[in-house]
């Protein structure tokens, strides 16, 4: 049974340090990104603009997420897993959790009794708290919900409650998809332990509900984004799904 590295017996505690070296370069990576998206993060309501700018927007999340996720790594030397379970196997935290510290979200993490599951009234609060980078300007779900799922799979990147090595992706990780924005219809509680598996990932098409037209926004395990096209045969989308299947994606998707 994999245990959270933050885990406590009330609210979460301090992060520990980040490591020198990779992580350094991971950090400074969100800076690099937000002089370019700032012009969206300033508008009062996203979802009065263009199409073209809530995905950008959306592209912008996804960048963060797949930073925080790669940060989390260079500190832990591996992704966390899908999530946390108590003693007795029940789930306890997503990933989505695990990462905040990593995303400008400390104090809110500090807030979460991470000894208690996500849907406990201790956490409540916490649990319908927005949190900007979990959510797509262009999705209509209530603004504590996300679409940003992990790939959980057996042959995926994420596992259901044990961390997942980089060095286990041996398909390269450009190749591999770690996270994926779902059709707004499977919108979960960020705070909650729901997450992608292949069937969702190989359902989706032109009638999907789809927040952008054509396909879906993905990010990559090496921290690419990009976009999975509702036309995109299965195969191709089991090899971005695949981990160790030596088996290759077409890079312009």
């Amino acid at each position: 049974m994999y245990e959270n590295p933050y885990a406590a017996t009330g609210p979460a505690g301090e992060m520990p340090k980040r490591n020198k070296g990779r992580g350094i370069l991971v950090t400074v990576l969100p800076v690099l990104g937000i002089g370019l998206l700032l012009p969206f993060l300033l508008l009062p309501n996203m979802r009065s603009v263009g199409p073209a700018a809530r995905r950008n927007a959306c592209r912008y999340n996804l960048k963060q997420i797949a930073i925080a996720l790669l940060s989390y790594e260079s500190v832990y030397h591996s992704l966390p897993p899908a999530y946390t379970v108590d003693a007795h196997g029940k789930p306890l935290h997503s990933w989505r959790t695990m990462i905040l510290p990593f995303l400008e979200e400390r104090e809110l993490y500090k807030t979460i009794d991470l000894s208690k599951p996500w849907d406990d009234p201790v956490n409540a609060e916490a649990c319908k708290t927005m949190v900007a980078v979990y959510h797509c300007p262009a999705d209509q779900s209530p603004l504590d919900h996300t679409t940003y799922l992990a790939i959980v799979a057996p042959n995926g990147c994420f596992r259901l409650t044990e961390p997942r090595h980089l060095s286990e992706i041996t398909d390269g990780l450009s190749q591999t998809l770690m996270v994926i924005e779902a059709p707004t219809d499977r919108a979960v509680p960020w705070m909650s332990p729901k997450d992608a598996d292949e069937q969702l990932v190989l359902s989706i098409g032109p009638d999907s509900q789809l927040a952008h037209a054509g396909g879906v926004t993905v990010a990559f395990v090496d921290g690419r984004v990009g976009v999975l096209e509702t036309d995109l045969p299965a195969a191709q989308r089991r090899a971005m799904i695949s981990i160790a299947g030596n088996d290759k994606v077409d890079d312009d998707k």
